[in-house]
Formats: C-alpha cells, structure tokens, sequence
C-alpha cells in the first residue's frame, strides 16, 4: 500500500475541469491526471514542486479532460495511459469533439491502453484501474493510497453525477458503476471528481440525490448536471 497521498487540485479550462498532480508525501516523482487546459499552468506547477512526471493517466476522452495532453506528453516525455476503447478519440480529438464549438485541439497517439482491472506501480504508488462506464464508453477511475482515494473523473461529483446526454452516456450503466464503487470502497474514500470540490463515497451515499435511485436505476431520471 502507498505512503500518504500528496494531491494538488488545478481547476482549468472554459468548463473548470480538475487536472491532479500525486505524489506520495515528499517524492521528486509523481503522476497527473487528466490535464484538461492551460498546460503551461501545469508545467509551471510540476517544476515548482519539483515532481519528474512518470505518467500522464486519464480517465475518458472528452476534450475538458484532455486537452493538455499532448503538450505535456511532449514537455515531459512522460508516457499517457488512455481508456482503451478511448484511444481512437484521443488520437483525432478535433474529428469527434470539433462540433462542441470548443478547440482546436492537438491529438495524441496513447503509449499505454488501460480496459480497467489493471494494477499499476507508478511513481512509488499503487494503483488500481476500475472499469466506470457510463457518462463515456470507456471512462476509467483510479483508487490509490492510503487512506483510499479515487480518482472519479465524470462518474461521480459532490452532489451530482456524470451526465449522460453525450455520445455513448448511459444512465443504468453509470449507475451501475457508481454502485460498484459505493460496495467496494469503504464510506471514508476520498473522491477526486473531475468537475467540483473533494468529498467522500459517505457524504454522498447520504446526500447524493441521485445516488438514492440506485436500487431501480432503470427507473431514475437521466441526470442533467455534470
């Protein structure tokens, strides 16, 4: 199990989509999640820490998240882990996101696929891939450290959920993936989200209006937020 976590929040980009810097406590190595925007930001905060990227993980490919992407990878030269199934959109970012009205942006062929189940050492830290589909195709969530943290990009925010009116959204299947996660960590986690403040899988399990309809997801409204 990893050393206490160090995880640095920078909310970037026209839709404020969270980019994460992690490291254990003290560590010149680290990793970032999603560099959605503003890669100069970015780059100014890992040699202000003085963290030597080891890898670019992301959780989907939908432009916010991804946008920074390239220009780190070739900053840095750390390797991107991509969803699997997301790859082809990374690959032709302005081909499938041109028509958000957002860009251009600069593709990236990814160095390494995740389809989640994978166990990864990067940077001193141990981290599971869990398969999240639902708000995109292939979305993936990190869990790392201890004391456990996920790493939830559109899946789950505090007070809401992943939208699902996007190509390959999908209610039941998000809602199904939020259950894996609320049955397999405990209510202490610390979530990440992609979008919005930190908060745990307690504080949503008992607040989350949207996580009360899980049970029936078949029969809960397609949430509008996130």
């Amino acid at each position: 199990m990893s050393d206490a976590l160090d995880v640095r929040t920078f909310t970037v980009g026209p839709v404020q989509e969270n980019s994460y810097i992690v490291r254990t406590q003290g560590a010149d190595r680290g990793i970032l999640i999603d560099p959605g925007a503003e890669p100069e930001r970015l780059i100014e905060a890992l040699d202000g820490l003085g963290v030597a990227l080891e890898a670019i993980l992301i959780t989907h490919t939908h432009f916010d998240h991804v946008g920074a992407v390239a220009a780190l990878a070739r900053h840095t030269g750390a390797p991107v882990y991509c969803p699997a199934i997301e790859r082809d959109v990374l690959a032709d970012l302005d081909g499938y996101m041109g028509a958000t009205g957002f860009g251009p942006f600069e593709s990236y062929e990814a160095d390494e696929v995740l389809e989640g189940g994978e166990q990864l050492q990067l940077a001193g830290l141990d981290i599971d891939v869990l398969f999240t589909p639902g708000h995109s195709p292939g979305h993936l969530t990190y869990a790392l450290g201890a004391p456990g943290a996920l790493f939830s990009g559109d899946v789950l925010f505090a007070g809401s959920v992943g939208r699902v009116d996007l190509p390959g959204g999908d209610w039941p299947t998000l809602a199904a993936s939020i259950g894996a996660l609320l049955d397999s960590y405990p209510h202490d986690t610390l979530v990440y989200p992609g979008h919005m403040s930190l908060t745990t899988l307690g504080r949503e399990r008992e607040t989350n209006p949207f996580l009360a309809e899980l049970p029936v997801p078949a029969r809960g409204r397609a949430p509008a937020a996130g």
